[in-house]
């Protein structure tokens, strides 16, 4: 029995160590949003390709997240109605109500300031993008190499998509990979894995031991 309780305090121990290394780090950046109804909705195209209707309130909030799955939301409420009150309608063009969250001093890059949260109303010709109509209304806007959204309006100031410790959202590690912010790690694969094969050697050798007595 002290052979089945090791084995099982192991499979634990694994288990939370992996929930660890999983949660480790996240990344700071601008997360795209689309607005159905009272909803935010992760964009499932970016800025530069998607092609709002007129009427679509679409936002951008900065924050640390892990991934697709956990980034953090725009704040408030958003309405086109609200958004592009003041705004009417030009012919042959379309409204496109933007919600702008800059995030809070904890996502902030060190020494930076996060402005407050705003919302535009931006008018632009019926075929333009999310980042065309963007670009009318939060300049300057800056981009990587990878045309990876970094900062609206200039904020922030430097860094783009980095890796930052959860811990201590404030200490840069490596480049945000776009491609892999969604579904669980390699890592936390492996360890479920694992803890599960320890679980079921510490069942078979109780079983085992019961049979022989």
């Amino acid at each position: 029995m002290r052979r089945v309780a090791a084995l099982l305090l192991t499979a634990f121990c694994l288990l939370a160590l992996t929930g660890q290394a999983a949660h480790a780090a996240g990344y700071r950046y601008w997360s795209f949003w689309d607005r159905t109804g009272t909803a935010w909705t992760y964009a499932t195209q970016g800025p530069a390709t998607a092609v709002p209707a007129d009427g679509d309130v679409q936002g951008f909030r900065f924050a640390v997240s892990e991934d697709s799955t956990d980034a953090t939301k725009p704040r408030g409420t958003a309405s086109f109605a609200k958004i592009c009150a003041n705004t009417p309608a030009d012919p042959g063009k379309k409204r496109v109500a933007l919600v702008l969250d800059f995030g809070t001093p904890t996502d902030a890059p060190s020494g930076e300031t996060p402005p407050a949260l705003r919302t535009k109303c931006a008018v632009v010709p019926a075929d333009a993008t999310t980042a065309e109509a963007l670009a009318t209304v939060a300049k300057p806007l800056r981009y990587d190499t990878n045309a990876l959204l970094c900062a609206i309006a200039g904020y922030p100031e430097t860094g783009c998509g980095e890796q930052v410790a959860t811990g201590n959202k404030n200490t840069s590690a490596k480049k945000h990979n776009t491609n892999n912010d969604s579904g669980p790690s390699v890592g936390l694969l492996t360890g479920a894995a694992a803890v599960a094969t320890l679980a079921a050697a510490a069942i078979w050798q109780a079983r085992r031991r019961r049979n022989a007595r």
